[in-house]
């Protein structure tokens, strides 16, 4: 049974479709992403999934029973804010414990499950600090253990990591997730960092318009994107448009507007337009004629037009018949190439994938 089903739902805001038949399904356990720019849809999705909002049409399930008439303190599910709310007043221990004192639980109980959050979180200790003498990683995990505090079935995290700075950020992120799996507490994440939903994710949900582009496994989706969206939503994508010639030898090959052509294990019909996409770290960037450039399938010739050195790699933007191109370069050598010198580009037909417009 999956622990969160969401089955065509749709909300309007005047003839606005923040949610437009939506459908999808969270599994027990399950860290599910939904990721997306902002007035995608995903933060309207998990506020209809917790009871903030409530769709115009279609049903939502937990557990396998529908909630749509279910006050959001009855749906059994605990939620952090991006902001953390947590009560300035209170101490660390009445903040962790504040679910359940509203629900009248004994002291002694109340106590021992703070105790076993705090240890979870690694805040022992803490619990007679207030919020105000914590720093925001702390902050952070004083929410989620709050959340946590009533064992709900569900986790709802709306952009858990934002307001902490990049280099926190990526400490909590592999903390989150270890919590999430020493729990293991189905949870659903709103996120508009491609990173984090990478790092975090079993699955994402990317989100456009209201709808859903595509769902999966973060490496799958980055993989194989469907749609143009997906493709550079989730990563860094270059686009090549072109009309398909033909299919030999178990590879399409697809003419460019330059005269230049490439070549795709994707099929597609002669004659068709076409949208293809390669990741900018599947290009090998070479001197034109450089030896091993032969065998390669794919090789198209182009002038560098910048060069940005970022340590642990060198990223070169070049023009490739009028398109610009992005290449990550690992910085594995000494061989760097210069504006307006003209290199080649050579990748492997499987990583040239075909992607609706």
């Amino acid at each position: 049974m999956s622990a969160v089903g969401i089955s065509n739902v749709a909300k309007y805001y005047g003839k606005v479709a923040a949610l437009d038949d939506v459908s999808m399904t969270v599994q027990d356990g399950e860290f599910f992403g939904l990721l997306g720019p902002s007035g995608g849809g995903k933060t309207t999705l998990l506020r209809a999934i917790a009871g903030f909002v409530e769709p115009d049409r279609g049903e939502i399930t937990i557990a396998g029973k529908a909630v749509s008439n279910i006050p959001i303190n009855k749906r059994d599910i605990g939620m952090m804010f991006q902001n953390y709310a947590l009560f300035p007043h209170l101490t660390v221990a009445e903040n962790i414990g504040f679910g359940l004192s509203v629900r009248h639980r004994p002291k002694a109980e109340i106590a021992e499950r703070v105790r076993q959050l705090l240890e979870l979180v690694r805040l022992s200790g803490f619990e007679g600090r207030k919020p105000k003498q914590m720093s925001g990683g702390q902050q952070q995990r004083i929410a989620l253990a709050r959340a946590l505090s009533t064992n709900p079935k569900v986790l709802l995290l709306d952009e858990p990591l934002g307001a902490l700075d990049k280099k926190l950020r990526e400490e909590m992120q592999f903390e989150l997730k270890q919590i999430q799996r020493d729990v293991g507490i189905t949870t659903v994440f709103v996120t508009h960092d491609q990173e984090e939903a990478l790092t975090l994710s079993d699955r994402i949900a990317i989100m456009n318009g209201g709808r859903v582009e595509q769902i999966g496994a973060p490496r799958d989706i980055y993989e194989r994107p469907r749609t143009a969206f997906a493709a550079s939503f989730l990563g860094t994508a270059n686009f090549f448009e072109g009309v398909v010639s033909g299919r030999g030898d178990g590879v399409t090959r697809i003419e460019l507007p330059d005269g230049q052509a490439i070549f795709t294990t994707d099929e597609a019909p002669a004659g068709a337009r076409v949208t293809a996409a390669v990741r900018p770290e599947k290009l090998l960037a070479g001197p034109v004629g450089a030896q091993g450039q032969e065998g390669r399938t794919n090789t198209i010739q182009g002038r560098v037009m910048a060069e940005v050195f970022a340590g642990n790699s060198v990223t070169y933007k070049v023009d490739a018949g009028n398109k610009p191109v992005t290449v990550f370069v690992q910085n594995r050598t000494d061989e760097r190439f210069g504006p307006d010198q003209t290199i080649a580009l050579t990748w492997a037909p499987y990583h040239t994938i075909l992607v609706a417009a």
